[in-house]
């Protein structure tokens, strides 16, 4: 088993990439993100790997980091999610933004990724739903803490939930409507808002996101 690779930086191919190791050129799919993360032909890089076997070939996918690596297995085990579609999805998304689109039931968000149409979004969301806490997302640049996220679904699902129909209705997309509750939730955990004020806090919240 293959579990990582560091090497010299070959050519950028697409979505894959060709890394000599000790004068072995081995060629590794990877997502747009390990891509863009993946520097230029001469630099040193190391990936961790995954091997697929079938039989009639062997293909190695690389990450720059583990979360995409988990989210990778992750999300092929919905069924109709192969290696392909995971790459893709993962390309359009990382992890903690797939975490969060899971979470906020966004099948459009997920959708966006190529090769996976509407129905297979909304299996992904709906099958990954319990699945989310096994997401490394909890590292220095999570927008929002994955424990943080499932305390406020368990203790007002109703007001989130609420809350996040005033805020899709206004043209906010239901991630980034998510992300901001939990936000406003956690900060005001010590005396708790109403829906009203929920809803004015997290616009504001955007608000400065997009400022």
């Amino acid at each position: 088993m293959i579990a990582q690779l560091t090497g010299q930086l070959i050519r950028l191919d697409g979505q894959a990439i060709i890394l000599d190791v000790g004068g072995v050129g081995y060629l590794v799919s990877v997502s747009r993100r390990t891509l863009e993360k993946a520097g230029q032909p001469g630099d040193q890089l190391t990936l961790l790997t995954s091997l697929q076997v079938r039989e009639d070939s062997m293909t190695l996918f690389g990450f720059a980091e583990a979360a995409e690596q988990e989210a990778f297995h992750l999300v092929q085990t919905v069924q109709g999610v192969g290696a392909k579609a995971a790459l893709a999805l993962l390309s359009v998304l990382g992890p903690q933004d797939l975490y969060q689109a899971i979470l906020a039931g966004d099948k459009a968000m997920v959708a966006r990724a190529e090769g996976i149409g509407p129905k297979l979004a909304q299996r992904i969301v709906n099958e990954l739903a319990e699945k989310t806490g096994r997401l490394p997302v909890n590292g220095p640049d999570a927008a929002v803490d994955g424990g943080a996220q499932n305390a406020v679904l368990a203790n007002s699902p109703s007001e989130i939930n609420d809350a996040l129909s005033a805020l899709v209705n206004l043209g906010y997309g239901r991630s980034e409507a998510f992300a901001a509750l939990v936000r406003v939730r956690e900060a005001s955990k010590d005396s708790p808002a109403d829906l009203s004020d929920m809803i004015r806090l997290a616009l504001a919240d955007l608000g400065r996101g997009r400022s």
